[in-house]
């Protein structure tokens, strides 16, 4: 076993460290939870810290938060797990007098993996467009960091993140470094600091704490033989996430179901692989996911603000591709509905919410949708219908989308025109004062793909992003 920092020192020595940095000052700590091994290590050890502080009779001063970034598209194995543990750490902390208080962060609505893919088109999360970190994770973090430090002035973020382990964990330590302190500064947040009390353990430090100490047992009274069950032969976690340098997680038991960054899912197919079959729709799904955002008939030929925009590549001048049109995400919201129906036996957790399928639905009328397809989708799968009201004054039935689509081809209009037209119209409707309703027709008017006989001959790069 390769221990580094238990090799020179004991665990009384990292709880005294703990302890001299609680007591130092008033700014509150704000722990990031990821339910893996090296965060697991960083609350395990500060919960036994602090309540050793309780029964000497000292003083404590200052809130302790923990905190979990919830995407909203985590590892269905892994979110229930989190979250009940979250549930035992707060009321354990209760039971002994300690203020520590757990609470899970998640991106609004509207930045949501699914509100952005299926709703606004966003292609498939790569390396060169990974959308996806700051809006579900760290957006959310910092929003709460920055409610802390409104309240509080300055913060003390509590990181598991050890040295040497990446690359880009390195640069995150290095980058904030002061000398001769133990905390670092916070990459983006005036006084924010960031403290990492394990940084010196090696992955066998961590387990040795987890399994060789109180019984393998944790201050909540579970086992965490439990979560190097959930390991097994992966030694990868999602950490709170508070820069874009921070590798993504595909990798990891403890990140987005859904990450389409890396090409293979690691994750998924190690549960499948120790039984949990049921997982094998998911995987399947994430892949397809993967694949088809090189799929140019599942792309649109422009950006969402309309302009066509080109790349050079060996000397020629290539067409980059734009988001999903809506037929691709028609598509992929009835697979991601009909998985979800057939795991509801298997587990009680939504891969998608309702607040989501709201604002898709807002999203899809506005691109042209007229016929309001995601109710019909909706009821055809799960055999009820979505009772939301929506304004019905400029959606049409089948035939009337299809009569008008004929007509638009009759008159060399391209059907896309006079959808966008009438959702501009439709945001005015009820108003005696139609401010900037001409601007937005005229800026419409102008946009590339209008004009696109002047640029329809370049090749186009499958790899084009939204």
């Amino acid at each position: 076993m390769n221990l580094n920092y238990f090799h020179q020192h004991n665990i009384e020595d990292i709880y005294k460290n703990i302890q001299e940095i609680y007591l130092r000052d008033n700014s509150p700590w704000i722990i990031g939870y990821s339910g893996g091994k090296d965060s697991s290590t960083t609350t395990q050890l500060i919960f036994r810290a602090v309540h050793q502080l309780k029964k000497e009779g000292k003083k404590l001063h200052k809130p302790i938060y923990i905190i979990s970034a919830d995407t909203l598209v985590e590892n269905p194995m892994i979110i229930n797990f989190i979250t009940d543990t979250l549930n035992m750490i707060e009321k354990k902390a209760r039971k002994l007098g300690l203020p520590i208080k757990t609470q899970k962060v998640y991106p609004k609505y509207d930045e949501t993996f699914w509100s952005l893919m299926i709703g606004k088109g966003y292609p498939s999360p790569r390396q060169k467009f990974r959308w996806c970190t700051d809006r579900l994770k760290i957006k959310p973090t910092t929003n709460f960091i920055k409610d802390k430090l409104s309240k509080y002035n300055e913060a003390i973020v509590v990181l598991g993140v050890r040295k040497g382990e990446s690359a880009s964990r390195d640069q995150v330590l290095n980058n904030s470094q002061i000398e001769g302190k133990t905390l670092r500064r916070h990459q983006s947040l005036n006084n924010a600091y960031i403290y990492a009390p394990i940084e010196e353990f090696s992955v066998s430090d961590v387990w040795h704490f987890l399994l060789n100490h109180y019984d393998s047992k944790s201050p909540w009274d579970t086992d965490n033989y439990k979560l190097y069950k959930l390991y097994n032969d992966s030694n990868a976690e999602c950490p709170m996430v508070i820069s874009k340098d921070t590798k993504a997680c595909g990798n990891s038991r403890f990140g987005c179901w859904t990450c389409t960054v890396v090409k293979e899912d690691k994750s998924l197919t190690g549960f499948i692989k120790s039984g949990q079959k049921w997982l094998r729709p998911l995987l399947e799904f994430r892949n397809w996911l993967y694949n088809i955002r090189s799929d140019r008939s599942m792309r649109e030929k422009k950006r969402s603000n309309g302009i066509i925009y080109t790349i050079e590549r060996d000397g020629k001048s290539l067409r980059g591709l734009g988001p999903f049109n809506l037929k691709a995400r028609r598509e992929i919201l009835r697979k991601l509905l009909e998985i979800q129906k057939e795991i509801k036996n298997k587990i009680d957790y939504n891969l998608i919410q309702k607040e989501e399928l709201k604002i898709i639905r807002q999203k899809w009328i506005s691109s042209g949708d007229w016929e309001d397809s995601l109710p019909k989708i909706y009821k055809e799968i799960n055999g009820e219908p979505l009772s939301w009201e929506i304004d019905q004054n400029y959606l049409f039935d089948s035939k009337e989308s299809k009569l008008l689509t004929e007509l638009c081809r009759k008159e060399e209009i391209d059907p896309e025109l006079l959808q966008k037209l009438i959702s501009i119209e439709a945001d005015y409707l009820g108003y005696n004062y139609r401010h900037n309703i001409y601007k937005k027709i005229k800026k419409l008017l102008k946009q590339d793909w209008l004009h696109y006989e002047d640029i329809k001959d370049l090749g186009s790069d499958v790899n084009g992003n939204q």
